[in-house]
């Protein structure tokens, strides 16, 4: 953090007063009366904490337990602040020792946010101080002042949490009076200009860039043709989210709290060629969908060449959006075990031949992209179509779970189906709240691309209890509130083959609503057959329906695939 070192002195000068040398001159009538004209001259006072905004670190502070560590986000100012833990015993109590001057008054302060926070001075030769918060959601400031004793040098400042809470923040520390003799943190000097700025791996879609480390940067800011400012901590990047075939100027600037340097010297790329993956197989008549996990949560990790042969419709979650609204990227998870992007591309070129569609999924539980302009609608359509020609992806998964603009969905879709053209496959999977009447934006969406829509999984779990077609209220984990919510959808337009039942593929795979594999069976044959239904029995049956859905086949592999093996050949064997 920079910390503001501009305060002025505790106590201004009254009106009609002003320092000469080291006395105060009082204007009395014409003449001039001195008063301690022997002493001398008051410095200002300064801040005495060091490494007051954390921007090195915790260098000059030290935590208990290792309970402190230093973060670049959030921050109330500059590039760091502290966040510290309390864990069990340990309150994550964080202090430093700042030399001060004997007799001598200091106002402590700090800004705070996050959970139980204490500020407090020990060690003051006189009475020793403290303030706290409860827990704060926006950045507070904590103040306190204290008085040094006759013989005091040194006091120590610390700032803790309270045990089995939240962690708390900590930024912009100041320890303001006499200087102690320690002095202050000079202050931070703009950066010199970056060096060394190089094109690494290129891609049809993304330029790898590195550069040199700028001593005293904080940050970097890399420019893509003298604009679109993309913000890093480290030397090296990779831009996204550009065109094939096309060249681009980068640039570099280092940043600190001070400022930013002059941009580097620019360097060129052109972005490679793309050949085009080919349209991929027909979805079949009757399908199973999975979702295909790009991170490790604890459930079986597979890569898309171990995923089960019974899924014909492969949805890879999932996409990552950018700071320009509606764009998306992909970024393959280590963690998954591909040594090389090219192997991934490589199983998803095995898969298509083997018959499946392989799409790129956008959104889920902690994914969120914003499609609320034309502008947006555009980026979407635009990078969404990059990732489909660079990776081979079949087409994409709608899984927005944190709102959607219907008209502009629509505008992004239809854009991307034009340049992919018919062979697109393009999947949706709303919540049950998402779809319980035509008038919802999800369900709107749904209907305006009807032509060009795969099918919609519906998520049938984490649900609270739902309105079926009948107008009856059904709960979920029974053959009722499948079917019964899926006749919204059949009977609200959407056509029998783009309607799917969305479950959990195992107990582990969502907070609730699984429901054992026999159970989708019924309702699938409710639907289609008119057997197998529980207290709701439709007035007709769809023997059309698409299928089911699970996430996820990483799931469905912990638990022995015993979902895919169940419901897959069901799904395949239904009229």
């Amino acid at each position: 953090m920079h910390v503001d070192r501009t305060t002025t002195r505790r106590e201004a000068a009254a009106p009609g007063r002003r320092w000469l040398g080291g006395a105060l001159a009082l204007a009395v009538g014409s003449g001039l009366v001195l008063v301690g004209g022997a002493g001398t001259a008051q410095a200002a006072d300064v801040n005495v904490a060091k490494n007051a905004g954390f921007e090195n670190g915790l260098a000059n502070w030290s935590c208990s337990a290792g309970s402190g560590t230093a973060v670049s986000s959030p921050v109330r100012t500059g590039a760091g602040a502290l966040r510290a833990t309390p864990a069990g015993l340990d309150n994550a109590k964080c202090v430093q020792t700042v030399a001060v001057k004997p007799g001598s008054t200091y106002t402590l302060s700090a800004w705070v946010q996050g959970g139980y926070a204490y500020l407090g001075a020990t060690g003051t030769g006189t009475t020793d101080v403290s303030t706290w918060t409860p827990d704060s959601a926006a950045w507070k400031q904590l103040t306190t002042t204290f008085t040094t004793g006759a013989s005091t040098t040194s006091v120590q400042i610390y700032t803790h949490g309270w045990y089995g809470t939240s962690p708390y923040l900590v930024d912009d520390v100041s320890v303001f009076g006499p200087d102690g003799g320690g002095g202050q943190d000079p202050d931070p000097v703009v950066p010199a200009t970056p060096a060394g700025l190089a094109a690494g791996t290129v891609t049809s879609s993304s330029v790898a860039l590195s550069w040199g480390t700028v001593s005293g940067a904080t940050g970097y800011k890399v420019y893509r043709d003298g604009a679109n400012p993309q913000t890093v901590t480290g030397t090296s990047t990779t831009v996204t989210g550009l065109t094939a075939d096309t060249t681009y100027q980068f640039q570099v600037a280092a940043t600190n709290s001070a400022g930013e340097s002059a941009k580097s010297t620019a360097v060129t790329a052109r972005t490679a060629k793309v050949t085009d993956p080919g349209p991929g197989p027909a979805v079949p008549k009757h399908a199973l969908t999975g979702y295909w996990q790009n991170f490790n949560n604890g459930a079986t990790v597979q890569k898309l060449r171990d995923v089960q042969s019974q899924y014909d419709i492969i949805a890879v979650s999932f996409a990552d959006s950018t700071a320009t609204p509606g764009q998306i990227v992909f970024n393959l998870d280590p963690a998954v075990g591909y040594a090389s992007v090219a192997d991934f591309k490589a199983d998803i070129a095995a898969k298509k031949a083997a018959g499946k569609s392989v799409i790129i999924s956008v959104g889920g539980e902690k994914g969120n992209v914003t499609i609320n302009s034309d502008a947006s609608a555009t980026a979407f359509a635009n990078s969404a179509y990059a990732l489909m020609q660079e990776y081979g992806f079949n087409g994409v998964d709608i899984d927005l779970e944190h709102g959607i603009n219907s008209t502009y969905l629509t505008k992004a879709l239809r854009q991307l189906s034009a340049k992919a053209g018919s062979t697109m496959v393009l999947t949706m999977a709303p919540q049950t709240i998402d779809m319980q009447n035509t008038g919802t934006e999800y369900f709107k969406t749904a209907l305006a691309v009807k032509d060009i829509l795969t099918v919609v999984n519906m998520q049938y779990y984490n649900s609270g209890s739902m309105l079926g077609c009948d107008g009856k209220v059904y709960s979920q984990g029974s053959v009722d509130f499948l079917t019964a919510l899926a006749c919204i959808q059949l009977q609200g337009g959407l056509a029998p083959s783009q309607v799917g039942l969305g479950v959990p593929a195992s107990t582990r795979g969502a907070g609730s609503g699984y429901v054992d594999p026999q159970i989708v069976k019924n309702a699938l044959d409710c639907l289609t057959k008119g057997t197998g239904c529980g207290t709701f029995k439709p007035a007709q049956t769809w023997p059309s329906l698409r299928g089911a859905m699970t996430w996820s086949t990483n799931w469905d592999a912990t638990a022995g695939n015993a979902w895919s093996n169940a419901v897959g050949p069901h799904v395949h064997n239904l009229p």
